[in-house]
């Protein structure tokens, strides 16, 4: 009994060591000095058998060599290494850019394992400025008492056009624009509580307003476009004359935007009776918001060059453009209607486009970099338009489930009262936390500099997720009144919206 003891006190001294050890991150050489001043002591005053103080000699000695950095990389890690590149597959230039996008954010700190918990704390909370509290309380909340989901959905398969009006006369296209193009220059934060304010009332609203705010012409012109560029297009944007949209996703590229086959071939052509250097683009482009009214098409195509006319290379990679759509080739397909939430949104297609060079995003300089600046920007659209969507939606559900819980009664009792719903709105409420929480830290540190397209896309996959758990919850609680479709019904179109955020910008199924 007595030599059972001492074994159990060795034992724990061991492994409370080695936690000790790792939990404090002590470096391998010092780490194995203790172990060998251990073990020594172990086989000198331990009560260990010749066999078992051996086999922990040689386990001690296998690990003190590979703890020799030199040989460990020379004898295991080298050869490890090739192995398993080896088992890997290659890495194109397209995916290599995408994972280079971006800056490294807080998200650095929490990856290395050892997070400085202080840096995160420390910085600013994101706040208004005077101009974003007063749009908040003015054109957004009248804008919210404006809109009438049934009447949109059910009436006109549209937003009316008194509401069209509204939305362009007060800029809400127009929100990440500077004030010298006429625009509101709001900060992402407040574009954020925007839509997700807007959200809370009607989807069809906020998609069509978080796009021209995402991704879209007026983020790559900000960021890439030459000054011509945007003197050209951004007042237009600003007051609404111009309508953009961005075409990206096509039949045979969805969740992998890299395999795009529509193409620009550079070429000479006729251009305002002059021949000039352009590009003939041929497209087929479907899910495109806001394409059946855009006048202004952004255009991801991959670029070729066979005659060399702009350079050495044949192939540029895929590029960004921007090409009005009054042009001869340019077409509009059949309307979408995605769960029948009626945003505009359709197909657009291209046959021998010609346009010139300068029609690409930054100018020929620019050709072949079209992903990066799609990747880097796309962190914007993932980070702030559908998380604070969902966010908005959320806090719609949480307030309209805590009143209509006190209200209805069964059993004599307000069914706020019965456990199981009890727990789906401890759950409506906590999820809704979370995703306001991780909206507003996301997008001050957009406001901050960073493009956190890592957090990005972790964000948009937790927050349209939690979402769609939020409106299943919302349903649940709500019953017969949720499921019964009506002008009175609050609920049943955010219900059906759910879907759309979990697999737009990357479907949540494959972003994982």
């Amino acid at each position: 009994m007595f030599s059972l003891t001492i074994g159990l006190l060795w034992f724990l001294l061991f492994t409370g060591g080695s936690i000790f050890l790792i939990y404090n991150r002590i470096n391998l050489l010092k780490s194995t000095f203790l172990f060998f001043a251990a073990l020594l002591s172990y086989t000198a005053y331990g009560n260990g058998s010749l066999f078992l103080n051996t086999l922990l000699w040689l386990v001690f000695i296998f690990l003190a060599l590979i703890n020799i950095t030199p040989l460990r990389k020379e004898r295991i890690t080298r050869k490890a290494l090739v192995s398993y590149k080896n088992m890997l597959p290659t890495m194109s230039n397209t995916e290599r850019e995408a994972l280079e996008a971006g800056s490294v954010w807080w998200d650095g700190e929490l990856f290395s394992g050892i997070p400085n918990w202080e840096k995160l704390l420390s910085m600013p909370a994101p706040v208004f400025s005077s101009e974003e509290k007063i749009f908040l309380q003015g054109p957004c909340e009248e804008l919210c008492r404006m809109l009438d989901d049934w009447d949109i959905s059910h009436q006109r398969g549209d937003m009316s056009p008194e509401i069209w009006e509204y939305i362009k006369k007060h800029k809400f296209f127009a929100m990440i624009i500077p004030k010298e193009y006429g625009g509101l220059e709001f900060s992402s934060y407040a574009n954020a509580m925007v839509i997700a304010k807007i959200a809370s009332r009607s989807p069809v609203a906020s998609s069509t307003i978080g796009v021209p705010n995402s991704l879209g012409p007026a983020e790559l012109l900000l960021n890439y476009g030459t000054d011509n560029q945007k003197n050209r297009y951004l007042p237009g944007l600003a007051s609404g004359d111009e309508i953009p949209c961005f075409a990206l996703t096509s039949p045979q590229a969805g969740s992998d935007a890299s395999a795009i086959i529509d193409h620009g071939v550079v070429c000479k052509g006729q251009w305002n009776n002059e021949e000039i250097i352009g590009i003939r683009l041929n497209w087929d482009k479907r899910y495109i918001t806001l394409a059946p009214i855009a006048t202004v098409l952004g255009l991801a195509f991959k670029l070729y060059d066979p005659k060399h006319l702009i350079g050495d290379k044949d192939e540029y990679g895929i590029t960004a453009a921007l090409v009005p759509t009054n042009i001869k080739g340019v077409s509009i397909g059949r309307r979408h209607y995605p769960m029948n939430i009626p945003f505009q949104n359709g197909p657009t297609y291209g046959k021998n486009v010609f346009v010139p060079l300068d029609y690409i995003i930054g100018g020929q300089k620019m050709a072949g970099k079209g992903w990066k600046m799609l990747v880097e920007l796309l962190s914007v659209g993932r980070a702030i338009t559908l998380p604070a969507s969902a966010s908005g939606g959320g806090q719609a559900g949480a307030y309209a489930s805590g009143a209509y819980t006190q209200l209805r009664r069964q059993f004599n009792l307000p069914i706020s009262k019965f456990d199981g719903v009890g727990e789906a709105l401890a759950r409506i409420t906590g999820y809704t936390y979370i995703m306001n929480a991780a909206v507003s830290v996301t997008s001050g540190a957009i406001d901050n500099g960073e493009k956190p397209a890592v957090p990005a896309a972790i964000l948009k996959y937790h927050c349209t997720e939690l979402g769609r758990k939020v409106a299943n919850d919302v349903m649940d609680v709500h019953g017969g009144k949720g499921i019964m479709m009506g002008p009175k019904n609050y609920i049943g179109r955010s219900f059906m919206a759910a879907p759309i955020a979990i697999t737009v910008e990357g479907a949540n199924i494959l972003t994982r």
